[in-house]
């Protein structure tokens, strides 16, 4: 069971849920506060963070085949 908590699945599903919630943070925030250009700018990197550690674990559980 333990095992289960920490698979690199398990990790996946959690970064791309994090991702759609910055998705849904990004969006309210520009709406809600379209002045504060910092801190957009903050929740957009972490967001492309996320992006690029979802498709680093993507590439590990299906590595791309040999041409």
């Amino acid at each position: 069971m333990d095992d289960n908590l920490h698979s690199l699945p398990r990790r996946l599903i959690e970064l791309r849920i994090e991702h759609a919630d910055l998705d849904s943070l990004i969006d309210q925030a520009v709406i809600e506060h379209p002045t504060d250009d910092l801190a957009v700018r903050r929740l957009k990197k972490r967001r492309l963070a996320l992006r690029d550690m979802i498709a680093r674990l993507e590439a590990e559980l299906d590595p791309p085949e040999p041409a």
